[in-house]
């Protein structure tokens, strides 16, 4: 075929016509780019009997002619090398680009800009063709012979021709690519979309926020095939993202933790509500800002969508894969616009519990109102009642002193009977008690269980070698109103107590922790002899009682109604050692309202135990730029404080006797007395001796600062 006799010229010419019509057809119709230029080489070289066929590829800079495809071996070891030649450099091709013309070397060995080649050793002959489609160079084309002048000006038209098909050929392969490329991305979009609305279908008829959020989670990830979902939440400082629900076990032991990503920190969801806007880890060990989470080990991508709702950031959503380069920036209107819906979702979500709440503090207050009228009545009927009796047993004890000479038996029974009586008096008050006391229910607030438990204790004067404590780390706050609460306390300690008659070594186990459910569980555990099985679900009823007919069977009854109104749970339970355990649950307040500003300046002297509250308030106080001096009940004058605070519960002495030796040092207008429980006689014992107030403490830097402003 390489033998070139003049006299055989046209047939030649038509040989490599009908070579490069036959490659032509065969490579037409390959739509696949690398398929094409691995095809095409190994074609040339097998119909027209060439040594060696590179294609070469134009790069996005238009500096560089790169190989893509190459024959045999030293084809492989040149690809394997990254084989390139400069545009119009020193080089066959790099001519054949930069002149826009073919190119004839018919021996390498002389020509001046043949690219020598240790991959290729024998060629002796080579012609550099540029693939060129319209005005468009896209590469050349480098066919070499082992034969000296193998080629001639004549056999380029022939092989050129070949070229310009090839270079179609390449030209139509990228455009389908690129097609394939675009229609994959549209049915990408098409499915993101698809799963949007399915995800937007499924949450928006959802109203409980909770179910809403534990909901949403698991329908992203099944409807996008996600490896995690999470939801976060803004906090009312606006400093934290708080993450409200997580997909899978992960997801359980976050929220188990409190998991929760400073805006604007080191994390894609603190970034994406910082900036408003989505946000994409191609691949998250290299990303700066991706936060590193041991719970989620196989994520390689995820993308943070901010939670807005008009001109309002309320949280982020997280999505994440266990492939690199999972989503791309054509990604983010689909999955935006099902993030979108998602926040309206929620804020309707919220809007809904706000409204419920409004309305049950509605209930809350017409009830206690009415309660109260009911009360009021109930009241002077019962001092009605009361008075006499209790005046008449008097006269009648002060007449029986004159009964000298009556008979002794008489005089014993009347005394009997003035006893029944008394004690049938003290029952009524008992009742006006328990009936007056719902009617001075409060707002529930946030509460430290702790500081009101102990409080409860100490106001019983419970002998200290009784109690044992179990208190989780933490200052664990319930939303309750803490006056009614220490009531319920106190009630539930009295039981024990009285379940404790008679024992050598009486026990009384009070335990504070976390519960399911958003709740806080206080439990009083005693080592009595428990609580008859037929009796256990009685003991709640108004005069129901196990302990004979000295006891009301008020308290447990107004402890049960005490829970029900702080939208709390109680219940009892015998113990398998013996005894019987009552465990109360409250609910947790909400987020942490923003602190109000503290004065500053002050120096302020606390009289308390070194106790979870007296840390609390010295804590708070000092950082707002106060001195604070934490002591036991001062023996003389405490010296020149702005502000005197007394705890009104103390363990370690008598907060009465603390406040006559203030009042009598002249400092009783400074003292302002702080309390878990307000008791109307005490408050009035107090405020007779002239103290500045007597408040409910503050459990919250936000309480704090209305106190104290």
């Amino acid at each position: 075929m390489h033998t070139k006799p003049e006299e055989n010229l046209a047939e030649r010419r038509a040989t490599l016509l009908q070579a490069g019509a036959k490659v032509a057809r065969s490579v037409i119709s390959i739509l696949d780019p690398e398929q094409l230029l691995e095809t095409t080489v190994d074609l040339i070289c097998d119909t027209f009997g060439f040594y060696y066929a590179g294609v070469f590829l134009i790069d996005k800079t238009g500096t560089w002619a790169e190989l893509h495809a190459a024959r045999g071996a030293a084809g492989k070891a040149l690809l394997a090398e990254g084989h390139k030649l400069k545009v119009d450099g020193h080089s066959m091709v790099g001519r054949a680009t930069g002149n826009r013309c073919a190119l004839i070397a018919l021996d390498v060995g002389e020509e001046p800009v043949h690219f020598k080649n240790p991959h290729l050793p024998d060629t002796r002959s080579e012609m550099a063709l540029p693939l060129i489609v319209g005005d468009t160079l896209i590469g050349a084309l480098s066919v070499q012979s082992t034969e000296e002048a193998a080629f001639n000006d004549d056999d380029i038209t022939a092989i050129q021709a070949m070229a310009d098909q090839l270079a179609i050929a390449i030209h139509n392969a990228r455009l389908h690519r690129e097609n394939q490329r675009l229609l994959t991305r549209f049915e990408r979009r098409a499915r993101l979309l698809g799963a949007a609305a399915q995800v937007g279908r499924q949450v928006t008829s959802i109203l409980d926020l909770d179910v809403l959020l534990n909901n949403t989670v698991d329908i992203i990830c099944e409807a996008y095939g996600f490896y995690y979902s999470g939801i976060f939440l803004l906090e009312p400082t606006g400093e934290w993202a708080v993450l409200r629900a997580g997909h899978g076990e992960a997801g359980q032991k976050m929220l188990a933790e409190g998991h929760q990503l400073r805006i604007g920190g080191h994390s894609m969801i603190g970034t994406a509500i910082n900036q408003r806007k989505a946000r994409i880890a191609l691949d998250v060990g290299e990303e700066p800002v991706h936060f590193k989470n041991p719970y989620l080990p196989h994520t390689r991508s995820e993308m943070a969508l901010p939670l807005i709702v008009g001109d309002t950031v309320i949280g982020a959503l997280t999505v994440q894969s266990i492939e690199e380069r999972a989503f791309s920036n054509y990604d983010i209107t689909s999955l935006q616009a099902m993030a979108d819906q998602l926040a309206v979702a929620l804020r309707n979500a919220q809007l809904l519990r706000e409204l419920e709440a409004a309305h049950a503090e509605i209930v809350r207050t017409k009830t206690y109102e009415a309660i109260a009228a009911a009360t009021l009545e109930a009241i002077h009927w019962i001092g009605n009642k009361a008075l006499p009796i209790t005046a008449s047993v008097e006269r009648l004890r002060d007449d029986m002193m004159d009964l000298s000479d009556a008979d002794p038996l008489c005089i014993e029974s009347m005394r009997e009977d003035l006893e029944i009586i008394e004690q049938s008096a003290r029952l009524i008050v008992d009742v006006k008690e328990n009936l007056i006391g719902p009617a001075r229910e409060q707002k529930p607030r946030p509460a430290m269980a702790e500081d009101v438990v102990k409080d409860a204790v100490t106001l019983l004067a419970l002998p200290p070698e009784w109690v044992h404590y179990e208190i989780a780390t933490g200052d664990l706050l319930c939303l309750a109103d803490t006056t009614q609460l220490g009531r319920a306390l106190a009630y539930v300690l009295k039981n024990a107590t009285e379940a404790l008659e008679g024992r050598a070594e009486p026990q009384i186990l009070i335990a504070v922790a976390p519960a399911e459910g958003d709740t806080v569980a206080i439990s009083v555990a005693d080592n009595g002899p428990g609580i008859p099985p037929e009796a256990l679900d009685k003991i709640w009823a108004t005069f129901y009682t196990t302990k004979g007919a000295s006891h009301a069977g008020l308290g447990l009854s107004a402890t049960l109604q005490i829970l029900n109104q702080l939208e709390g749970t109680i219940y009892v339970r015998n113990l398998p050692e013996g005894g019987a355990c009552f465990e109360m649950r409250l609910p947790v307040p909400p987020a942490a309202p923003t602190p109000v500003a503290l004065p500053g300046g002050k120096h302020i002297l606390l009289i308390d135990d070194e106790d979870a509250w007296s840390i609390f308030a010295t804590q708070v106080l000092t950082d707002a730029g106060n001195t604070v001096t934490r002591t036991a009940c001062p023996e003389s004058a405490p010296g020149d404080y702005d502000i005197i605070v007394l705890d009104s519960a103390l363990t370690a002495a008598d907060s009465l006797e603390c406040l006559r030796k203030l009042r009598k040092a002249g400092y009783a207008d400074k003292v302002l007395v702080v309390a878990s429980r307000l008791w109307a006689e005490r408050a009035t014992q107090m405020l007779q001796m002239g103290v500045k107030d007597i408040v409910l403490k503050p459990y919250t830097p936000a309480e704090m600062g209305i106190l104290f402003a």
